[in-house]
């Protein structure tokens, strides 16, 4: 059994390896996904981010570094996460299905030309397979967030970037700097 140093070491190292050897036709992706972010920005449209567990949290998150501020000064910028209304997720739950929870209120909060981001370790989270789907009939742009060879998510999304890792945690911490990454490109093209 490995002792707890060990344990640390070898977390560390296999996220650091992921983030060094993050693939040259994964880095584009990221960068063609805060163009387009950038770009409903200016249009005045918004960022709309969904998933579960701690994808959800990590939702939140991205949508509060939009909406506050990432390292620039800036105007404060229209994103929101679908998981921080807890009335409207465990009503639509209730009422429809857990898939619907976020296909749901894309229909009544997104616009055409707003950009929707989906979080999904598998690839496979139904809900956010069935928002994803419900964003390309509303002309949203959708962007995946995913693992592995990206699960289903890559037929419902424009833009599919994966974490070459079957992980979950190594998976959530390469997003979490994905995300931080869309800010700050996004933060750069929005102040330059």
């Amino acid at each position: 059994m490995a002792s707890p140093q060990e344990t640390i070491a070898a977390s560390l190292q296999d996220t650091a390896r992921l983030l060094s050897e993050f693939p040259e036709a994964q880095r584009a992706l990221v960068a063609q996904a805060a163009a387009l972010m950038a770009a409903a920005l200016q249009a005045g449209r918004k960022i709309i981010w969904f998933g579960n567990g701690g994808s959800a949290a990590q939702s939140q998150h991205m949508a509060a570094e939009f909406v506050g501020r990432f390292q620039r000064e800036r105007r404060s910028l229209p994103s929101i996460s679908l998981t921080e209304n807890m009335a409207s997720v465990t009503a639509i739950g209730n009422d429809y299905a857990f898939e619907q929870i976020f296909a749901r209120q894309l229909e009544g909060l997104a616009q055409p030309g707003d950009v929707v981001v989906g979080l999904s370790t598998s690839g496979n989270s139904r809900n956010v397979l069935e928002a994803l789907g419900a964003a390309r009939t509303r002309t949203l742009v959708t962007i995946g967030l995913s693992g592995g060879s990206g699960g289903r998510m890559g037929s419902c999304c424009d833009i599919l970037i994966c974490v070459p890792s079957t992980v979950t945690a190594r998976i959530q911490e390469v997003h979490l700097a994905i995300g931080h990454l869309l800010c700050s490109l996004v933060e750069a093209s929005l102040t330059s």
